[in-house]
């Protein structure tokens, strides 16, 4: 990763809610020929022995395949991004650059039985419904989520390692910070102005 002290995040709490606010993550692998990749959402919960992160995906698909021959695996997270113009710094001939906010996280993946993929599906589902929701796990119809179950595999990932880059400018004076906030709060797109949020949230 693109390491430097001064683009992390001290309090593991945030790298935590970040990974929680953009759960729909990218699981990679090793596969024959090439790496792997699916895109899926995720739990993201801390538990007593560590962080849990849970979810569920089809059967026999080339990423299935992969993970059960070559379990360690890594989890992309990835929030929002924005090029930077050199024209808000002070000095402008200097290098533009890119802000983002990314995490990544190593581990080793365990597929679940029926029982377990059952859970996963509630976890997930019960992580974006509210308890009263129509859709709601404890309101789908038991003979929909039995016919489901046999054609996808819950599972949980193990952590070993956890990563993030949180890239916000912390290498400019707060002067141009401010005036790379203020630039990029008029622009109409929504990864400019979050970036801009992330940044004003740090400065306070």
């Amino acid at each position: 990763m693109y390491k430097f002290s001064y683009f992390q995040e001290a309090d593991e709490n945030k790298v935590i809610a970040f990974m929680q606010a953009n759960a729909f993550a990218m699981i990679t692998g090793m596969g024959e020929d090439y790496p792997v990749v699916t895109q899926i959402p995720l739990s993201v919960e801390v538990k007593k022995n560590g962080l849990e992160l849970k979810g569920h995906l089809m059967k026999n698909t080339d990423h299935h395949k992969a993970f059960l021959k070559n379990d360690r695996v890594m989890v992309v997270f990835t929030g929002p991004h924005c090029y930077v113009s050199a024209r808000w710094y002070n000095d402008p001939q200097t290098a533009s650059t890119w802000n983002y906010m990314t995490v990544q996280v190593k581990g080793k993946i365990i597929f679940t039985d029926e029982a377990g993929t059952m859970e996963a599906i509630e976890a997930v589902t019960n992580y974006y419904e509210e308890p009263e929701s129509p859709a709601a796990f404890k309101n789908i119809p038991k003979e929909y989520t039995n016919k489901l179950v046999k054609a996808i595999t819950g599972f949980y990932i193990e952590v070993d390692s956890m990563d993030h880059v949180f890239k916000l400018s912390q290498n400019k004076t707060s002067d141009e910070q401010q005036q790379i906030i203020d630039e990029l709060m008029k622009q109409e797109d929504y990864n400019a102005v979050a970036i801009a949020a992330a940044m004003k949230s740090r400065m306070m």
